[in-house]
């Protein structure tokens, strides 16, 4: 069964990253290394150090503005 992942910049993406997988572990793969590298850049470009508990709100942002669907 085909899963659908969507990924937005913002809450506010009027046209979010859809990518479409065979199996579950594939889009779940897919979504944490996108998130990972997504999380990665946030925290190379930022001017100020990160605390622990900030990457864990990044973290948690990214994973909000993430669905896997079955299609």
């Amino acid at each position: 069964m085909p899963y659908r992942v969507t990924y937005a910049i913002d809450s506010l993406d009027p046209n979010p990253l859809t990518m479409e997988f065979d199996e579950f572990w594939e889009a779940s793969d897919w979504l944490h290394g996108a998130v990972q590298d997504r999380v990665n850049h946030i925290v190379q470009h930022s001017q100020y150090s990160i605390s622990d508990d900030e990457l864990c709100e990044i973290y948690e942002t990214e994973y909000y503005l993430t669905r896997i669907n079955k299609v």
